[in-house]
């Protein structure tokens, strides 16, 4: 008969060398963590010196009565709270009036740079990508090229080919058109002329006596001036050019497959277009229409080189109104205020944008 002794004591004991181990790994995640802070620190401190700090110091501005004149910290600097977002927003007034209007104005560029320039950065994207396409390195060159000119020069051959006696006049009149537009002379909105084409030439009473912002219901369906609509020419052109390098990769990278899929089925090139093609696209999209969407509502350099907001105030937008309210007017707390509603506007429509393209994303999945 065999007699099992039973000896007490740990069963399993712990591994000096697991715990050792343990321990090194800790050690090592420790040191891959500060030496990553440690390569990001520069541009740490960039963000911080040149983003977050001018960032936190306009704030301060638009609830102060900084005159400009030194440090907007200064003892002599005192908080006066919303009374700038009031003189803006709520209090009748010619700064207001100012605001209204600079609103209206890039609400029309808005609406038409934005889908035109996307529409047309979309379709030069596909004609380039034309795998039968001889020259193509040619084409995406010329398309990209007006993107990476001077503003400076392009501003100053636009003023030239619409001025009174310039190339667009000369080819109306050649058409028999007569002598053309005074593109950069005429207050009227595009609206407005095409109903006193018609025979509308006073406004409704009721769209005359109630508006919004200081601005008549009536003079916000006026829709954009003939100079601005150079200026919105001129963004599409120099624009366009640079969607569509952002778009290629992304039809590069759509699956040949789901293309030959698709023809085997029977569709056509547009519902190949409409099926395959843009869903694919759609983040791709969502990058462009953000994108835009930003840049078109802080445009200013095109404004100040070509109209510095003239006819009338009809040129005028958010962002040289911004400038010019700070450094025309010394009026440096309204000034920043305007930015940051500008900056309010842009961050609430790119947030509705993105929540319209979920939605649709998720109707197309279901």
């Amino acid at each position: 008969m065999t007699v099992l002794v039973r000896q007490d004591g740990p069963r399993n004991p712990p591994a000096a060398g697991g715990i050792r181990g343990r321990r090194s790994l800790v050690t090592a995640r420790g040191r891959e963590a500060a030496a990553g802070w440690l390569m990001s620190a520069p541009v740490i401190v960039l963000l911080l010196v040149f983003l977050v700090a001018p960032i936190a110091m306009a704030a301060w501005v638009s609830v102060s009565d900084w005159n400009g004149i030194g440090s907007p910290f200064a003892g002599g600097v005192h908080a006066v709270g919303g009374r700038n977002y009031t003189a803006l927003l709520t209090q009748p007034g010619l700064p207001q009036q100012q605001l209204g209007e600079s609103l209206r104005n890039n609400l029309y560029y808005v609406i038409i740079v934005v889908p035109v320039q996307t529409a047309l950065a979309l379709g030069l994207a596909l004609f380039v990508s034309r795998r039968r396409l001889a020259g193509r390195g040619f084409f995406r060159t010329a398309y990209y090229f007006p993107s990476v000119t001077s503003s400076v020069a392009v501003s100053i051959l636009f003023l030239y080919i619409f001025g009174t006696s310039g190339v667009v006049n000369a080819i109306i009149g050649h058409l028999g058109g007569g002598q053309g537009p005074n593109w950069f002379d005429d207050p009227n909105g595009v609206l407005h002329n095409v109903l006193s084409g018609l025979g509308v030439t006073t406004a409704p009473g009721a769209l005359a006596a109630h508006g919004f912002l200081g601005v008549s219901w009536w003079d916000w369906l006026a829709g954009p001036s003939v100079a601005m609509i150079v200026i919105i020419t001129l963004a599409i052109w120099t624009t366009s050019g640079t969607f569509m390098l952002i778009f290629l990769p992304a039809i590069y990278a759509i699956p040949a497959d789901l293309t030959e899929a698709a023809v085997m089925d029977g569709a056509n090139a547009w519902q190949r277009f409409r099926k395959v093609t843009l869903p694919m696209l759609r983040p791709t999209l969502f990058l462009v229409l953000t994108l835009g969407l930003i840049s078109t509502w802080q445009v200013f350099d095109q404004i100040y080189l070509m109209s510095q907001g003239n006819p009338a105030s009809t040129t005028l937008t958010p962002a040289f109104l911004s400038y010019l309210t700070s450094f025309g007017n010394q009026q440096w707390g309204q000034g920043a205020a305007i930015a940051f509603i500008l900056f309010a506007i842009i961050i609430v429509l790119t947030i509705v944008q993105r929540l319209i393209i979920s939605e649709r994303r998720a109707a197309g999945a279901s």
